[in-house]
């Protein structure tokens, strides 16, 4: 029995002996990386890896025109976010659930980007009875924003649902039994300065199209997370 535990004793200690070694040679290595942040995170792309573009029949696709009024009672279209990095939404004003996390993590992308004049934000209502101008600018007074490119945007309603639906087929309904009168869905689109809808790809190597406006509990990659490092990607595209 003794032979046997000391054989097995000087496999643990030999075993010790590797982990104390790897962490004398790791952890330096380990901490300069924490300290100049430069942590191994996977909603971050490689540095030298572009964002992809959605394509059709081998095009790339570009944002659809568009043309609505804006909280200032200002004409805005797609022309006026030329050269811009922009972000678009569609909500509504009254949404009592989705809208407002969504908005709230809009409104950190205005934090970090919005005095950069190469961003902006295009946030279209599906709501366009309730949401005039005059409401629109109430809304967005109360969020505090900072960039001057920052548009809510109001219209007729089936222009809107059109531009949702078919132009960008990000889903919008009103529907009498959602609350709030209205179903939709929380995907942010993100465009580059020449128009083009850009996003990164998932593990199959299809590009997801979309960032999600809301926060997954259950995923580890969040949306807001990934357009903070792809806007910065594009801006200085």
């Amino acid at each position: 029995m003794i032979p046997y535990l000391m054989n097995n004793k000087s496999k643990y200690i030999g075993l010790l002996i590797i982990i104390i070694l790897f962490g004398i040679f790791s952890f330096p290595k380990i901490y300069e990386r924490v300290v100049n942040l430069d942590t191994t995170d996977s909603n971050r792309l490689h540095s030298n890896e572009r964002l992809s573009y959605l394509t059709i029949s081998d095009q790339k696709r570009r944002a659809p025109d568009f043309v609505l009024t804006n909280q200032d009672s200002i004409l805005i279209s797609n022309e006026d976010m030329n050269n811009k990095v922009y972000v678009l939404e569609f909500f509504f004003t009254r949404c009592p659930d989705i809208c407002i996390e969504m908005n709230e993590n809009m409104k950190l992308l205005d934090d970090k980007f919005g005095d950069s004049d190469d961003f902006g934000i295009i946030s279209i209502t599906i709501d366009p009875k309730n949401d005039t101008p005059s409401t629109l600018k109430k809304y967005s007074e109360a969020l505090n924003i900072k960039s001057q490119n920052w548009h809510f945007l109001t219209g007729e309603r089936d222009y809107i649902y059109d531009l949702a639906n078919n132009g960008f087929n990000i889903f919008a309904n009103q529907d009498s039994n959602f609350i709030g009168g209205f179903e939709h869905q929380g995907y942010f689109a993100l465009i580059d300065k020449d128009g083009y809808i850009r996003s990164r790809k998932d593990a199959f190597g299809n590009p997801i199209m979309y960032y999600l406006g809301v926060n997954d509990l259950n995923s580890t990659q969040q949306g807001i997370d990934m357009l903070f490092y792809d806007i910065k990607k594009l801006i200085n595209e």
